[in-house]
């Protein structure tokens, strides 16, 4: 059973850093590509951003490019999301996710979703 632990939520004022780490076990992690997705209150989920499972490339929402940065650890099963400049429209639960595919924008392609963590951002 796969199971993804989100942490590093919380409140951050506007304009501090975060980082997000995602635990994953039940799975061979590093023949996976991961991502993070979020979700604001009344809002759609989005596609935040993904690293392939080899040769960790990176890819990025528009809203997010130059501001959030997407590692991982493959020793220790860890997905990181290292986030800066935070402002208040940021603020969502941010979302672990598996994929079961390539298309790393669409949500179907996600297999597996974690809980999520809170992102509050205050001014």
């Amino acid at each position: 059973q796969v199971q993804l632990v989100e942490s590093g939520g919380g409140l951050v004022q506007a304009g501090g850093s975060l980082r997000l780490a995602c635990v994953a076990a039940g799975l061979s992690f590093n023949t996976y590509a991961m991502g993070w997705w979020r979700q604001a209150a009344g809002k759609e989920r989005e596609f935040v951003a993904a690293i392939s499972r080899m040769n960790h490339t990176t890819y990025y929402g528009d809203p997010v490019k130059g501001r959030y940065t997407i590692t991982r650890d493959n020793a220790k099963n860890t997905l990181y999301l290292h986030m800066n400049n935070l402002l208040p429209e940021h603020a969502a639960v941010y979302l672990c996710a598996v994929y079961s595919g390539s298309f790393y924008y669409r949500r179907e392609m996600v297999g597996h979703w974690g809980q999520g963590t809170q992102v509050p951002v205050s001014t």
